[in-house]
């Protein structure tokens, strides 16, 4: 299987700049495996769409504020994502102007209102997958990064980030904090369309995985099997696992919100089929020829031409259907990626 073969062409201005005017306002493409057809539906009918005996997974993580900016002792500006403490005390973090960013060099912060922050960082590794480690003056609360950092929108936004992007590019359930990328899926949905979605008897349980900055690194092999995934961590808590495991003996659905959401529950799943690894590290990759042990159904946003995140929905419901629902969509001029519309793969 070819990287070249996921590719298809999409008109810049359908990759959306802006989230919605309101949350859940968006449009619903439904792609249905089992009738073998795609349909155009509003976010808000999402609710009369799901098979009555599902249960739905979301993803809690929450989105830090992990892009900081700092200035050099040369008085370069630098661009940092911090994407998670080492177990030595530095943090990880992606930087700009990379080359440049050698072992040794220190670096002031700064806050938003572009005086220095009391906090300093130096640069102790340089990683082999070109992150840099940095161990901080002061150890790290999320008060630094409320005072210094910024959303980290994906790098298909063309723009800074303001100040509505620090509710809009977070979901209403995010709770545990540890993302520098939302589960974007997550964001169409209201408090009122998950009430709703109980009241028809349909519960929602909640899983953690945080998203890393490897799930915008594009797919750089001449074949998808040669790629090495990003590795994440999940967890899912006990009693969530025997409710879900539960509902899956009993015949019932399980929907997934969002990738994220599936690579935890398919990661958790032993071959039997149950939930029984309830937490780690992984780098599990889904491409077609994978085989589901958990999930039945998802709901995701639009994916990146070449994506691992296009060769998953791809193995849930065939390269070929996928292709043609996305051809649909942008004739349809749907909006594409994170703040952009919703796909609903239904069997």
């Amino acid at each position: 299987m070819l990287t070249k073969d996921y590719y298809f062409d999409l008109p810049s201005e359908l990759i959306a700049q802006e989230p919605s005017e309101k949350r859940g306002e968006d449009k619903l493409l439904l792609i249905d495996r089992k009738a073998g057809v795609f349909s155009d539906h509003m976010m808000d009918e999402f609710p009369s769409l799901i098979h009555k005996n599902s249960v739905i997974v979301v993803n809690n993580s929450r989105v830090r504020k992990a892009r900081v900016f700092g200035v050099s002792d040369s008085g370069g500006t630098v661009e940092f994502l911090f994407l998670g403490k080492e177990d030595d005390g530095a943090w990880k973090c992606m930087v700009t102007k990379t080359r440049r960013q050698k072992k040794g060099k220190s670096y002031c912060f700064l806050l938003h209102d572009g005086s220095e922050s009391p906090v300093r960082g130096e640069i102790v590794r340089e990683n082999e997958d070109g992150t840099r480690s940095v161990q901080l003056s002061e150890d790290l609360g999320e008060e630094f990064f409320a005072q210094c950092g910024h959303v980290p929108l994906p790098p298909y936004i063309k723009r800074e980030d303001k100040w509505s992007d620090e509710t809009r590019y977070q979901t209403v359930y995010a709770k545990r904090m540890g993302s520098v990328a939302s589960p974007t899926a997550g964001l169409h949905f209201t408090a009122k369309l998950m009430d709703e979605v109980r009241s028809m008897g349909i519960p929602i349980y909640e899983v953690t995985l945080h998203v890393g900055a490897g799930t915008f690194l594009p797919v750089r092999t001449e074949n998808i099997e040669d790629h090495h995934m990003h590795t994440e961590h999940y967890e899912i808590e006990k009693e969530t696992a025997e409710a879900l495991n539960k509902a899956k003996a009993e015949g019932r659905r399980i929907v997934a919100i969002g990738t994220t959401s599936v690579r935890t529950l398919e990661s958790a799943a032993d071959d039997s089929g149950r939930l029984s690894k309830l937490s780690g590290n992984t780098d599990i990759f889904i491409h077609p020829g994978y085989s589901f042990r958990f999930v039945d159904d998802l709901l995701t946003n639009f994916h990146t031409p070449e994506s691992t995140l296009l060769m998953l929905v791809s193995a849930l419901a065939g390269k070929d259907f996928i292709f043609r629902a996305y051809e649909h969509a942008i004739e349809k001029r749907y909006r594409f990626f994170s703040y952009g519309d919703a796909t609903f793969i239904r069997g």
